[in-house]
């Protein structure tokens, strides 16, 4: 028996465990309260969890297997991995506490920390980052590819 009957049978077996659960669900009548402590409903987000759980061991895994199996990945890997850490420190750098936001979060009643407020700047700073060296590299893309042609 190979795997791919195995892996076939249990998912089978999930499904249909899955859909007799869905079955015993409270109808939507019910209080919140008693769906949120439906026996059904907990065992649904266990298989869902499961099924998440593995599908990130196995991706993770075999990413790692592939990667360590063929040096030029593992070159390239670390290339992506060191520039996006300079993109992390790059964007830290230019995130500021220190801006007037704690005070303006005190004055709406919302207690904060220069940190956190740098935190969440470093953050915002990454993903303008990434989007303006995503679009630089599809508008460098289409001008290499035009002059090529």
């Amino acid at each position: 028996m190979n795997i791919n009957k195995i892996v076939k049978i249990a998912l089978a077996v999930l499904g249909a465990g899955a859909f007799i659960l869905w079955l015993q669900l409270p109808s939507a009548d019910a209080p919140v309260g008693e769906a949120v402590e439906s026996g059904s409903m907990h065992w649904m987000f266990m298989i869902t969890y499961l099924l998440l759980g593995a599908a990130v061991l196995f991706s993770v895994f075999f990413g790692l297997k592939h990667m360590f199996a063929n040096p030029q990945g593992l070159k390239k890997t670390l290339i992506g991995l060191a520039a996006f850490i300079v993109v992390i420190g790059l964007s830290y750098v230019l995130s500021n506490g220190a801006d007037g936001t704690v005070e303006t979060m005190a004055g709406r009643g919302i207690n904060t920390t220069e940190s956190v407020v740098k935190n969440i700047g470093t953050g915002l700073n990454v993903f303008f980052l990434l989007v303006i060296i995503a679009v630089g590299s599809m508008i460098w893309g289409g001008v290499k590819k035009m002059f090529k042609s």
